[in-house]
Formats: structure tokens, C-alpha cells, sequence
């Protein structure tokens, strides 16, 4: 009896799945069009983000993270649907998330089937609310509220010079998301939790309340490293990626290109603020000391690098994206991790964290080797998908692109941070560029147009 007894303590302890008891809960930070400029990261000077550098203080970084897809909705649906573009087929905004993902197959409906409390609020897949209700205990209606501000338009403070004094933080939808998380962190819950907080701000329109523009006077403002004939060494599909002849050149028209950075500077501020409240609320929580927090972006944005503006490309601004990890027991307060991830590894890591099954539809690679030595070694890229045959392979060193006619860019980002030398045209980089593309898919799902 006693062997038997010794039998089974030792298979409960070997086994893959956490008990229900000892299973950390979840805070899942969402943030939707916040690039690399958080100021931890040290990429823009001008950008001040204390709440996003204290939760970087409070566990790993990731400073080489990059999203799978540099597009709203289909990101969310290869982070929260376990699929790459390639195999969903889920490329592009306008390729409804739900075509492409059934219900039960999103990573908060693995939490729901472990008995866990899963609950959400704002943007975590591409409409703000616009989730699988089956795959959550409860999500916050969105009813009512307004993601930019009572006259707010789609392009003030971008294109169009408007100013609203008037505006408070409550106005903003992302408040009220902040709120509903806040009064759930601050409740003991009897199951363990997975509490989903998608912040919409600093997305268009670029407007925040006027204090959040006090410390970005419209004198100070500088523009961002770039150069006007960046785009001379790049190959045609790159240069219509680009698309200098859209925003850019209405920016270079009306003289209003500092006046974008500011408000978009401003907008991350009041994205900061409703973080910094998360995190009060976290830090007296009576669940904090088993409650592991993942804060990620869903693509970077450009404000002028390259000649071009917003997301939809496949450089460094638009791929790179703030990631911070805390896990407690696992993760060191403030240290950074330097290897190449993307965020298709969010779903199987969580998983393995919490002690979930991991369902066999999903892709991407647990990063916990990494959460628990950030210098372990890394053999994979990260990789960067737009639309069918286009990608990005980022590693520690270098990025190279292939387009779907075959044409290529290699950048040397340790020595080239901006990417300014494409050197996919020298013979000597052959070598390199073979290697770099053997991490690109072999086969993909066709991309369906969308209809405009």
C-alpha cells in the first residue's frame, strides 16, 4: 500500500497539469498600434511611459519582440487563434477574424475549460467586444461608450488640426476597461483568473484629453531618424509598401508631421495613465503573489521612417513591439531578454504556465527557457507576415525580407539599426539569405481579396 501510495505522489508531482489550486491567475495586457517607443526601450527620447517602464521593472522584457502580423485583426486572430496567417489564411484587416477561428479554439476558451474565471474587456480581438461570448465568463459591453471621445473624428489630431479641451479620461472607452478590470482585480476569487484588459488608445484618432499634451510642446518635437532617400535601395514591392505618395506626402504638404508625433505622444501618455492604474490595483490585489501579468502590442506603427506612416509593413517600426512578462517564481524584476520572439508564442507559453493542454492547431514556441534565463540559447526568428508570400524574418543580428515576386531586403540591424543598407543585392550575403530563409513557410493558404 505504501508503494502504491509513493506511486501516485510521484506521478501527481511529474505530471504536466498544475492542480486546480496552486494555478496562477492571469492579468493579459493588450495594447492596440503602441510602437517601440516606450521609453524603457530607449527608441524615441521624447516618449514618456513611467507606468509601462515600471511594469518592465517588475519582470523580463522582451527588447527584440515583433508582432506576427502588422494589421489589427489579423494579429489578434494568430495570437489569440494559435494560427499563422499562412494557415489560417487570415492576413489582412477586412478578413473576418471569426471566418478564420472557430469558436473554442481561442486561448481564453482553454482557460474557461480549466474552471478558471476568464473575464474581459475593450480590444482583445479586432472589435472592441467582438469576441466568442461562449469562450468567456463575461466580457464588458462596449455599449454606450466611445473609443475616441464625444465629435472625435477618425484622423484629429493626425491629419486634421483640432483640439478638444473639453475632453476628460472617462470619455475614452479605454477607461471604463481599465475600471471593470480594476474592480475584478481587487475581489479574492474562489477559481483561479484570466482577466483580459485590451487598451484601444494610442490607435487613431490621435487624441488625448489637453494635460496629456503638456509635456510634449509642439516646439520640442522632433522628428524621428530617417532619410529622404531611404527608399532608393529598396525593391519596388517594398517602395509600394511604403506608399510615399499617401500620408507622407500629405504630411510634407501641410508641414503637420510634428504636429502627428506629438499627438501620438500624447495619446500614449493617456494609454500609460490607465496602466498605471492597472498596476495599483494589481499591486494590492489578494491574488498578487500568484498572478502572472503578459503585457503585449499587437504591431508597431510608423510615423514617418521610410516614407511611410501606420502599420502595414514589414520593417523594424512596424514589427517591433513592447513585451514584458512577470511571472512570479520565474521571472527576475527588470531584465531584459535580447533574442528574437514574436508573439505567436503568447498561446502555447500561457498554456504551459498555467499547466493547460495545449491544443494541437497550435503554432508558435513557449518562451519559458527564455522567462526563466533571458540568455538561454534561442535557435528560432521571429517572424513577420503581410499578406500572402510576404515576410519578415528577424533575428538577434540581421532582417530579411522576401516578397511574393521574390524580391528581397537584408538589413544588418545590429549595425544598421534604422535599416538604411539593403543588402540583399551583395553577392557575399548569399549565404546569409539562404539561411534566413529557411525559417519562411513552405506552403500557404491563399489569401482571399477583401472587399472594399
Amino acid at each position: 500500500m505504501c508503494f502504491r501510495l509513493l506511486l501516485l505522489l510521484c506521478l501527481l508531482i511529474s505530471s504536466p497539469f498544475v492542480a486546480a489550486k496552486d494555478q496562477p491567475n492571469v492579468l493579459f495586457i493588450a495594447v492596440d498600434d503602441l510602437n517601440h517607443w516606450v521609453s524603457h526601450l530607449g527608441r524615441n527620447p521624447q516618449a514618456k511611459t513611467p507606468n509601462i517602464d515600471r511594469l518592465a521593472a517588475m519582470g523580463t522584457t522582451f527588447t527584440n519582440a515583433h508582432t506576427p502580423v502588422p494589421a489589427c485583426e489579423p494579429t489578434r486572430c494568430a495570437i489569440m487563434g494559435g494560427r499563422r496567417p499562412w494557415v489560417s489564411g487570415c492576413y489582412k484587416n477586412g478578413h473576418k477574424w471569426k471566418k478564420y477561428q472557430a469558436a473554442g479554439e481561442g486561448l481564453s476558451a482553454q482557460f474557461l475549460k480549466a474552471d478558471y474565471y476568464v473575464a474581459g474587456a475593450g480590444k482583445i480581438y479586432h472589435g472592441i467586444g467582438d469576441v466568442y461570448q461562449s469562450e468567456w465568463t463575461e466580457y464588458m459591453s462596449a455599449k454606450g461608450r466611445s473609443s475616441n471621445g464625444p465629435g472625435v473624428d477618425k484622423y484629429d489630431g493626425y491629419h486634421v488640426e483640432k483640439t478638444f479641451p473639453d475632453l476628460k479620461d472617462e470619455d475614452i472607452v479605454d477607461w471604463h476597461s481599465t475600471d471593470y478590470c480594476i474592480e475584478r482585480l481587487s475581489k479574492k476569487s474562489d477559481k483561479p483568473f484570466f482577466l483580459a484588459c485590451g487598451l484601444y488608445k494610442p490607435h487613431l484618432a490621435f487624441v488625448a484629453p489637453r494635460k496629456y499634451y503638456e509635456d510634449y510642446p509642439l516646439e520640442s518635437i522632433e522628428l524621428p531618424p530617417h532619410r529622404e532617400d531611404d527608399l532608393d535601395d529598396i525593391p519596388p514591392s517594398g517602395v509600394k509598401m511604403a506608399g510615399p505618395g499617401g500620408d507622407h506626402a500629405k504630411f510634407l504638404k501641410s508641414g503637420r508631421w510634428k504636429a502627428a508625433i506629438q499627438s501620438y505622444l500624447a495619446t500614449m501618455a493617456y494609454t500609460d495613465m490607465n496602466i498605471g492604474r492597472l498596476l495599483d490595483a494589481y499591486e494590492k490585489s489578494p491574488d498578487r503573489e500568484n498572478t502572472i501579468i503578459v503585457f503585449w502590442t499587437d504591431h508597431g506603427w510608423s510615423l514617418g521612417e521610410k516614407q511611410h506612416w501606420r502599420k502595414f509593413a514589414l520593417w523594424e517600426e512596424t514589427t517591433r513591439v513592447p513585451h514584458i512578462w512577470v511571472v512570479p517564481g520565474m521571472t527576475k524584476p527588470g531584465t531584459r531578454c535580447d533574442q528574437p520572439v514574436d508573439l505567436m508564442s503568447v498561446y502555447p507559453t500561457l498554456c504551459k504556465l498555467a499547466g493547460l493542454p495545449k491544443p494541437d492547431h497550435v503554432s508558435g514556441k513557449s518562451i519559458i527557457p527564455l522567462l526563466k534565463n533571458p540568455q538561454a540559447d534561442w535557435p528560432h526568428a521571429a517572424i513577420t507576415t503581410h499578406g500572402q508570400g510576404n515576410h519578415s524574418v528577424r533575428t538577434a543580428t540581421h532582417r530579411y525580407i522576401r516578397y511574393r515576386n521574390g524580391e528581397e531586403e537584408l538589413y544588418h540591424n545590429a549595425e544598421d539599426e534604422y535599416e538604411w543598407t539593403n543588402l540583399a543585392g551583395n553577392p557575399d550575403q548569399t549565404s546569409l539569405k539562404k539561411e534566413l530563409a529557411a525559417f519562411l513557410p513552405k506552403k500557404e493558404k491563399q489569401e482571399v481579396k477583401v472587399k472594399k
